[in-house]
């Protein structure tokens, strides 16, 4: 089985070496690494024993659904293996991927753990990242088995998943209708859904993510999220985001028309504060920022 590993990268040049290094560590080391560059300039990256191709895009917008369209054009495994530049894989990630695409056939989905700020400043080890590394609480833990189907297509990450060349194909990719940030994965759960194909979690199959700055609900993204919510809505029927969303109406940065949301303002440092992740947290939580502006607002 030929393995490509696709990412796409913006900037995080160090977040990039560092999951080009995981690989190298890999117990079974991808065939190449396919790296969708969203900017002008090529990365420098160290010398590893697969190949690594980077399909420069250009400009400054973060087109991620066209962008990992464009990786998985450009691979030529028989599996692709999807994973955020913010993603060091641990060792044994690609040949749990592997030994799942013997047996099951649909999207594949594996665990992640995310790390605290400075947990990779003296390099990769992997006992510390065990030892510090955190699952989302926003998000399911391993199943109990060797890998379990999932039943809600909302649950779709792309951050680590893999899928057959073949499928993906079938599928027809990301909708490249969803411009920037925000609905592209759900839309490709749902896709995958709606045709009959199969969302699997996989124990093990595990990344790491690295610390980075972030907003949770994304209100830097809050023009991209409202346009694909549309997008997603035309498409299917219904909304999705709605938590988001339903966030950004408690902040007064939208409100509820008879054809779904209305802009009211620019979010404020305020809005980035409330919602900004602090140092101190491995990652954003959404809910978190929801729990209290619904018992904010209530109370006032």
């Amino acid at each position: 089985m030929i393995i490509s590993v696709c990412t796409l990268a913006h900037g995080r040049e160090q977040h990039l070496r560092n999951l080009v290094e995981g690989l190298r560590r890999s117990s079974n080391p991808p065939d190449e690494l396919i790296i969708a560059v969203m900017q002008s300039d090529p990365y420098d990256l160290p010398e590893v024993d697969f190949d690594i191709h980077q399909i420069l895009l250009g400009g400054n917008a973060i087109p991620l659904a066209a962008a990992r369209n464009a990786a998985a054009r450009r691979a030529i495994g028989d599996l692709l293996v999807f994973l955020d530049v913010d993603c060091i894989p641990a060792p044994n990630l690609l040949a749990d991927y592997g030994a799942a695409a013997q047996t099951l056939d649909g999207v594949l989905m594996g665990e992640v753990a995310y790390l605290p700020k400075n947990a990779v400043s003296s390099g990769l080890d992997y006992t510390r990242f065990e030892a510090v590394g955190v699952r989302h609480c926003e998000r399911p833990g391993p199943p109990d088995s060797r890998w379990k189907r999932c039943e809600d297509y909302r649950c779709f990450w792309s951050l680590n998943f893999a899928i057959s060349a073949r499928l993906f194909y079938e599928i027809g990719g990301f909708d490249c209708r969803f411009q920037g940030y925000g609905g592209e994965d759900t839309d490709f759960g749902r896709t995958v859904a709606s045709l009959g194909h199969s969302l699997w979690w996989v124990r093990g199959a595990k990344a790491y993510h690295q610390y980075h700055p972030h907003h949770m609900p994304p209100v830097h993204h809050l023009d991209s999220v409202l346009a694909n919510a549309l997008v997603f809505q035309d498409k299917w029927g219904e909304p999705t985001m709605q938590h988001w969303l339903r966030a950004f109406v408690l902040m007064g940065l939208l409100e509820r028309s008879d054809d779904g949301w209305r802009k009211l303002r620019e979010p404020t440092e305020e809005d980035l504060a409330l919602t900004r992740q602090q140092a101190d947290q491995p990652y954003a939580s959404s809910a978190a920022v929801l729990d209290w502006l619904e018992a904010n607002v209530r109370a006032a």
